[in-house]
């Protein structure tokens, strides 16, 4: 952009999307890297280690103003100098190269400015669950590049944007009968559209098919697979992107996406397909058990074509349909944490009577299902909805997404607690916590969860309480050293149930 064109709106937006890409990649670096001085001028201070460096910061739950010690002064460091400054460190600690990491973080925020402004031209949705799920400019509080979206061109990726307000109809294709590799109950897809005799339906999400479609040339060309259209509504993109709500068939569809957003390449992997039945008949018979309030949004099945199983397949996921209790409106929890318009912490209720209410709802399917099912939910804050009666009082928790379940029969006892802490606790609880805190200085939302967890007989939740430490997912250096993005790796945080 030419000097001369710079307007102060363009000023501004430029600082806005430093100010969110600088808050999630302070985050990883103070809570995985930097050693803590004691603060100074209202500000906290880091050194370090691996280059020496003076850091420091203002905020807490979302830091901002960084700046950098250099040359006898501090001086304020924008995003790319702080790209840098992360870079050098990590190098240094690690021993290892990365030119693709300091990439993504630049992507990420290019791509926060594309949002910002395609937001101050579009209309938000009416309704607010929707509003909740395309909400989350920030997005994982504690990831380098949340926003990330595979280095391609805007154009290519904003209109099919949650954070952009998108919506969009999913591309109708016809997959020859003989090729249709299936498994569950997919029968929501034949509703979508019409099939030639000799076909099955199979909904594309467009974004995908922009970037496989070369690799279907073949297949368009014989004849295993014919384009059929469009679907005659539209759909709405989720806080996960590739999953999408179809609110006149009250239905989620689950793409493949081949683009790596936050640590992972988000296809629908052939491996996780294959067990997706037997994963997801153990959360549904769990939640039946439990007998109420809580859902879960099932997996249902999926359907693909043979010849493109990943690229093409697509997973069918309960709506909201008998699920949701009546009088209730579902709002997606990382929200909560976000802020958007109609969010129930922006009214006037009690906060600790809301956050009791909040705990009552989210914590005791968590437990449940592991203790008397086996089952560890990815409970994480994309991964849970919460329903709010009119007073916008939590009445009910729905958990989603299969994929990132795990079975007791498959995982050590030890581990599936681990990470069951770490997505209820750490990236969930204390996230909203620590909103409520940050909102309410003379609530102490501890002893409400300290409560609750006492309530439910499961050993681990015990001694959860006397523990020095809870584990928090090392993003950064996962990302750095080009760790498989479902090898979790921790390191303990102070847990702030022990007071």
């Amino acid at each position: 952009m030419d000097h001369a064109d710079f307007t102060p709106q363009d000023h501004d937006l430029a600082e806005r999307a430093d100010a969110y890409a600088a808050a999630p990649l302070l985050n990883c670096l103070i809570r995985e890297v930097a050693e803590p001085l004691p603060a100074t001028d209202g500000r906290r201070l880091y050194r370090l280690p691996g280059t020496g460096r003076l850091l420091r910061v203002r905020g807490t739950r979302r830091p901002a103003e960084p700046e950098v010690y250099a040359a006898g002064r501090w001086h304020r460091a924008g995003h790319p100098e702080l790209v840098k400054v992360v870079a050098e460190e990590l190098a240094r600690r690690t021993g290892l190269p990365n030119h693709e990491l300091p990439a993504e973080m630049t992507d990420s925020r290019d791509a926060v400015a594309a949002l910002l402004a395609a937001r101050a031209r579009a209309t938000p949705p009416g309704d607010p669950y929707t509003r909740s799920e395309q909400s989350l400019i920030t997005g994982h509080p504690y990831h380098p590049a949340p926003k990330a979206r595979g280095g391609g061109p805007v154009t290519g990726w904003l209109p099919y944007a949650p954070e952009a307000y998108a919506r969009f109809p999913l591309v109708l294709l016809g997959v020859r009968e003989d090729a249709v590799v299936e498994e569950g109950d997919t029968s929501a897809l034949d509703a979508l559209g019409a099939a030639p005799p000799g076909y099955r339906l199979l909904p594309a999400h467009p974004w995908q098919l922009d970037l496989v479609g070369a690799g279907l040339a073949d297949a368009f060309a014989d004849g295993r697979l014919i384009r059929l259209g469009t679907t005659a509504s539209p759909v709405r993109p989720t806080a996960a992107i590739r999953t999408v709500y179809s609110p006149d068939d009250d239905l989620f569809l689950k793409f493949s996406l081949d683009v790596r957003i936050t640590n992972d390449i988000r296809r629908l992997w052939r491996h996780d397909l294959l067990k997706l039945r037997h994963t997801d008949t153990a959360v549904t018979d769990a939640f039946a058990a439990m007998g109420g309030p809580a859902a879960w949004l099932s997996d249902r099945g999926y359907r693909t074509a043979a010849f493109a199983f990943e690229e093409l397949a697509v997973l069918v996921r309960d709506g909201f349909g008998e699920h949701l209790l009546p009088g209730t409106t579902p709002l997606l929890a990382a929200a909560l944490v976000e802020g958007f318009e109609g969010s129930p912490l922006d009214g006037g209720s009690d906060p600790a009577a809301w956050w009791e209410a909040y705990l009552r709802q989210v914590v005791p399917p968590a437990l449940t299902a592991f203790a008397d099912h086996g089952v560890v939910l990815e409970a994480h804050l994309q991964n849970t909805l919460v329903a709010v009666d009119a007073d916008g009082m939590p009445a009910q928790a729905l958990y989603r997404d299969a994929e990132g379940v795990k079975l007791l029969t498959d995982v050590d006892r030890a581990a599936g607690w681990e990470r069951l802490v770490y997505c209820l606790v750490v990236n969930h609880l204390v996230e909203v916590a620590e909103v409520l805190a940050e909102r309410h200085p003379a609530l102490d939302p501890w002893p409400a969860v300290r409560r609750e967890l006492a309530r439910h007989q499961v050993p681990e939740a015990a001694e959860l309480l006397r523990a020095p430490t809870v584990p928090g997912k090392t993003n950064l250096l996962l990302r750095w050293t080009g760790a498989d993005g479902a090898d979790a790796r921790y390191l303990p945080l102070p847990n702030p149930l022990v007071r």
